[in-house]
């Protein structure tokens, strides 16, 4: 139940929120594709986790698929944001599949450093979450024996070749404040292990946590706009939690349970990376709905940030006849 039109409800809005940088990418990335070589245009796993921008891409005429061994040799496949491991890489090369990598640039980074440290016979632990497309393409981007730790206990198991010789590099949609707990368990028990602290969580991740924080300091209840297997999204809301907010992770305006809402004057609203603003907008329509709304947006981190398309996309498009 509502308390009905009558009741006033403030909605602060996060800045930044939404997609990013290698979001916007990659979802571009299909979107070229599809017009420059026609559909279908086969896409490995989720292009980002977010199914309504699945579904639009899909109804365009892209195909998602898990496995290389379902598209037919010699079509168009383009690799998701997440990155993938050199064995997709070798598969689609043997099927001669027209390769497109729509890899955040961010993640490419992580692989270089992992692998620039297993050239030197470094072990390398990946701070990750176990089963994340990105944490399985990191590992399977690294030449020798990388340790996956979730969590300061997962340091105390680790078994390196040569505690002397050991790296880290991280997933990069992690809570930074957790990431930062893990390297300092980490450098105590291996005090030569080397690593970039923070740096390979990515600014945007980086950006919305901070908005979080943000919002808790003046909202009674935040809602997350983002798809439940979306790492940087399930962290938005975790922080907003730890900062004493009741926070709801929401697909879109369908999943609001305004019995959330209930004895709350300020709801604060933000979405994660991969969420396109559309589905903020339908939540503060369905808040329109059910309550008379103020708006107002925070002060924020203005992101300019733009990334270089792949040549095989980056040309102009054909003009059609």
């Amino acid at each position: 139940m509502n308390d009905g039109r009558n009741r006033s409800l403030r909605i602060v809005l996060a800045k930044p929120r939404g997609f990013c940088a290698g979001v916007e990418r990659a979802v571009e990335i299909v979107d070229r594709a599809l017009a420059r070589f026609g559909p279908p245009v086969y896409v490995r796993h989720e292009i980002v986790h977010n199914q309504r921008v699945v579904d639009r891409l899909r109804r365009k005429g892209a195909i998602f698929v898990e496995d290389v061994e379902e598209i037919p040799p010699g079509a168009v496949v383009v690799f998701s944001a997440h990155g993938v491991a050199r064995k997709v890489e070798r598969a689609a090369d043997a099927r001669q599949l027209e390769v497109i990598d729509a890899t955040c640039p961010l993640v490419g980074k992580v692989h270089r450093e992992g692998q620039r440290y297993a050239a030197k016979g470094y072990d390398i632990v990946l701070v990750g979450h176990r089963g994340h497309a990105e944490v399985l393409g990191t590992m399977g981007q690294i030449d020798g024996p990388v340790h996956l730790v979730s969590s300061v206990a997962d340091v105390a198991a680790l078994a390196p070749r040569d505690p002397s010789r050991l790296a880290y590099v991280t997933q990069t949609t992690l809570s930074v404040d957790d990431t930062r707990e893990i390297i300092r368990a980490l450098t105590v028990r291996f005090p030569d292990i080397v690593g970039p602290d923070v740096r390979d969580i990515c600014y945007a991740t980086q950006n919305r946590q901070q908005a979080v924080r943000a919002l808790a300091e003046v909202a009674d209840v935040i809602l997350v706009v983002g798809a439940s297997n979306s790492s940087n999204s399930n962290r938005l809301r975790e922080i907003g939690a730890q900062a004493g907010r009741p926070s709801h992770l929401i697909a879109d305006a369908r999943a609001l349970d305004p019995r959330w809402l209930a004895g709350a004057s300020t709801v604060g609203l933000t979405a994660g990376a991969s969420a396109p603003e559309e589905l903020v907008e339908e939540v503060i329509a369905r808040l329109d709905r059910l309550y008379r709304i103020e708006i107002s947006e925070l002060d924020g981190v203005t992101e300019n940030v733009h990334f270089r398309l792949p040549a095989a996309v980056s040309e102009p498009l054909p003009i059609s006849a």
